[in-house]
This record gives structure tokens, C-alpha cells and sequence, in this order.
């Protein structure tokens, strides 16, 4: 929560990642964690399992951990909480097998690749209307494209109401603006909107995620939950749509600054599948992971860990380790060789690696690609010191992405 650290957070971590391979550090509530900062050790920590994402696990208890308690502070009522603390983002194997494998087929990469011209055409369609929203010659990237192209895209694979979805997003950003009153506000209300979506859907089933995870429930209880079924929803929404359109304006406001890189990508497009890879390294949106716990004592990059010690994972620290990368504040567009494995940690490692990682990949390839091809002299409308940031830790967003066609 340090201002200087959330105002330049590759320097604050990067700090952090030359003081140590571990270094002690509080959380958000001002509990001890082990901070984690190296690449190599970030991902060996994503694949070990003796680290798990449910505290209670580690513990032997009921005790939820940073998170419960922050939702105590945002005075969330207990029967709510299940749905945040539930979610396949906090679950440990064989619960998290289980939820994942119900979801898995629909993020496949054949089914992704099927989408694609889907995707194209809603990027198309959204791109078309962007004069309409200018306003003294400028428009809102993140208003007007960056977010509608993914919570579109995410909505129409979950079976989510073309009418529904504005309020999806307002609920989304009160859930991650950490404002009082955001979270019991609007967590409430779409846990009752999304019980209604699963009564009027189940009496006419389709062929969307929604209908799948109906189907799972009602034919066989014991593979899906009431709760689980709901909080599936909720959290593929959310996590489909948020992350994404801000990796699409980061990586627009990245563009625009680099000429260089710019040129080099108008004059090969098939560079894109490796450009997305370097802006997720360079300025994805997600800087740290969630808490994991230690299930055992454990010896942790030279550290002893004791059981129930929760550890954070520095996300933006390792991407910017220069023991991996050569000059590794430089945007280099050619930096990720095509068709090897992922280079970087912005979508996770191991068990937890990111479901969506491929779409969200496949959404910023057509939505940088398609915007340099509707408007190939776009530019940002404003200096690039006047973009303004949200100041949530843990997270790279703009407020606006203002843009001159």
C-alpha cells in the first residue's frame, strides 16, 4: 500500500527482487508474508503444491485468511462469503480438479481458435462505432472498445443477456476498487441475479457454459454444488472480462509510447501472437498473485518456512528479473520466440495457471491487430504522464486510454 511503490511498481518490486530472493514484508490487513521475487523462484513456488490457495488447508483450521478478513472489514454478511472464499481461485486439489475439469472444454484451444472470427467481428463492429463516442476529437479506448470486447466475448460463451451485461461490468469494477461498501453492495446482488439467470435457463437449456454447468448439477448433485455452480459463474465472468480489457489498454498505451515497436508490428502483423506475450511481461495487469500457504515446513529459496505461513508471489518483479532476461525494461516486441513455451509469469504457472490464459491472448491479438487496422494513424490524445492509473496494489489499470483516431 506504500504510494511510491504503487505509483512505480517494476522499480518498488524490482528493489524488493535485488534485496533478496525472499524478502519479509505485511499484506494489505498488516499480516507477515514472505514476499517472492525472482523468476525462477516464482514459478518453482506456482508449481509446488505444498503451497495451496485455501489458508484453512495449511492450517487445520477455519481460519479464512487475509482475504475473510478483508471482507469482514467491507462488511460482507457471512452468508456471502462463501462465494468469494469458494471459488475455483481459492480451492486446492481434488476440489480444484474437479471445478476446473467442469469448465476446461470450453477454453480448449480448438474451441478458442472456432471463436475467432466471432471475436473479429465483434471487435469490428465495436471499432466502426468509435467515431461516434469521440468527444473534442478524442475517445475512450477502455470505455468504448477494450472493455466491451471481452465482457461481450466472455458473456455470449457463459450464456450471460446481452441486457445484463452493463451491469456486469459496474459490479465488477465495485468488486475490485476495494471502496467500502462496494463489495456488500454489489456481491449480494449478483448472486441473486445469477440464481435467477440458473432458474430461467434451466427450463430452457442451451448449448453455452451456463447450460453446461446446469446439466453437471442436476444430473449428478455430487459433481456441483449449488454454491460452486454459482460462484463458477461469477468468477469466469469476472475474471474473463476485467483482466483482459486492461492488458488491451496497457498494451495499447504501451504501442503508442514505443514508435518503434509500433512500426515493427504494422509491418508484420503475423509478429502479434509474440507482441501480446511481451506486453503481458511489460505491463500486464495482474502484478502479484494471490496468498499461498505452506501445507508443511519447508525450506523456501534458501528461507525456512514454517506450515501456515502465507507467501506472495511478485508477479511484475519476476517478469522484470534481469537473471532471466537480457535489459529487461526494454519492450521488445521479438523478445518471445514464436511457438515455444510462455516466457513470462503474467498468466500464472502450474495447477493454477490462468483457464482463460488462452482467449485473453486471442482477444488482445484481434483487438491490437484490428485497431491498427481501422485507424493505422492513431495516437494518444493526452502526454503520456497524464494517463491516469487506478492506485489498487497488485494491479496495472488506466482509468481512461483517451485516443485521436
Amino acid at each position: 500500500m506504500e504510494p511510491a511503490l504503487l505509483a512505480d511498481p517494476v522499480k518498488g518490486y524490482g528493489a524488493l527482487r535485488e534485496q533478496g530472493r525472499v524478502v519479509r514484508g505485511r499484506f494489505m490487513d498488516d499480516s507477515p508474508v514472505w514476499i517472492v521475487t525472482r523468476f525462477d523462484d516464482v514459478r518453482e513456488v506456482l508449481r509446488d503444491q505444498r503451497f495451496v490457495n485455501n489458508p484453512a488447508a495449511s492450517q487445520g483450521g477455519a481460519d479464512d485468511g487475509p482475504l475473510g478478513r478483508l471482507m469482514e472489514t467491507m462488511g460482507l454478511p457471512d452468508e456471502f462469503r462463501p462465494y468469494l472464499l469458494g471459488s475455483i481461485l481459492n480451492n486446492d486439489a481434488p476440489d480444484h480438479t474437479r471445478l476446473r475439469r467442469l469448465v476446461s472444454r470450453a477454453f480448449t484451444a480448438r474451441k478458442i481458435t472456432d471463436l475467432r472470427p466471432r471475436v473479429e467481428r465483434i471487435a469490428d463492429d465495436l471499432l466502426a462505432r468509435l467515431p461516434e463516442h469521440a468527444e473534442n476529437g478524442a475517445v475512450d479506448l477502455i470505455e468504448h472498445f477494450a472493455y466491451p470486447l471481452p465482457i461481450t466475448v466472455i458473456c455470449e460463451l457463459v450464456g450471460i443477456p446481452e441486457a445484463d451485461r452493463p451491469q456486469w461490468r459496474a459490479w465488477g469494477a465495485d468488486l475490485v476498487s476495494l471502496e467500502p461498501g462496494g463489495l456488500a453492495r454489489s456481491l449480494p446482488a449478483m448472486v441473486a441475479h445469477i440464481h435467477e439467470l440458473i432458474r430461467t435457463r434451466r427450463a430452457s437449456l442451451t448449448d453455452d457454459l451456463l447450460s453446461e454447468l446446469i446439466r453437471a448439477h442436476d444430473d449428478d448433485g455430487g459433481r456441483l454444488s449449488d454454491v460452486e455452480m454459482v460462484t463458477m459463474v461469477l468468477t469466469l465472468v469476472l475474471a474473463g472480462h476485467e483482466t483482459t480489457a486492461h492488458l488491451i489498454a496497457n498494451g495499447t498505451a504501451a504501442l503508442l509510447t514505443h514508435p518503434d515497436q509500433l512500426a515493427l508490428l504494422k509491418s508484420d502483423p503475423a509478429l502479434l501472437p509474440r507482441a501480446v506475450h511481451e506486453l503481458m511481461r511489460w505491463c500486464g495487469p495482474v502484478q502479484m498473485t494471490q496468498l499461498r500457504y505452506a501445507s508443511e515446513d519447508l525450506d523456501l529459496a534458501g528461507t525456512p518456512v514454517r506450515k501456515g505461513d502465507s507467501v506472495l508471489l511478485t508477479l511484475v518483479a519476476a517478469n522484470f528479473d534481469p537473471r532471466h532476461y537480457d535489459a529487461p525494461e526494454r519492450l521488445d516486441l521479438t523478445r518471445h520466440p514464436a511457438g515455444h513455451a510462455e516466457n513470462h509469469v503474467g498468466f500464472g504457472h502450474g495447477m493454477h495457471y490462468c483457464l482463460g490464459a488462452t482467449l485473453a491472448r486471442q482477444e488482445t491479438e484481434v483487438a491490437l491487430g484490428r485497431l491498427l487496422a481501422h485507424y493505422p494513424d492513431v495516437s494518444l490524445a493526452v502526454r503520456p504522464d497524464d494517463l491516469e492509473r487506478a492506485q489498487l496494489p497488485g494491479n496495472w489499470r488506466l482509468m481512461a486510454l483517451p485516443l485521436r483516431l
